[in-house]
């Protein structure tokens, strides 16, 4: 469980900074929230992947 919840806080630590980034580096406005979204998607993608076997749901 605990070893779950340090994944998860990973991930998220990992998207904010990839979120700065994107504010810091993209230069076209509709690249950055393209880019943003698809970091949020992986992002939960992740998250999902590592909170469902706990809730005993396997794919």
């Amino acid at each position: 469980m605990i070893s779950a919840l340090i994944g998860v806080l990973i991930i998220i630590v990992v998207g904010a900074i990839c979120f700065w980034a994107i504010d810091r580096f993209a230069n076209d406005r509709r690249l950055a929230q393209l880019l943003k979204l698809l970091v949020v998607l992986i992002c939960l993608g992740a998250i999902l992947q590592r909170i469902l076997p706990l809730a005993g749901v396997y794919y």
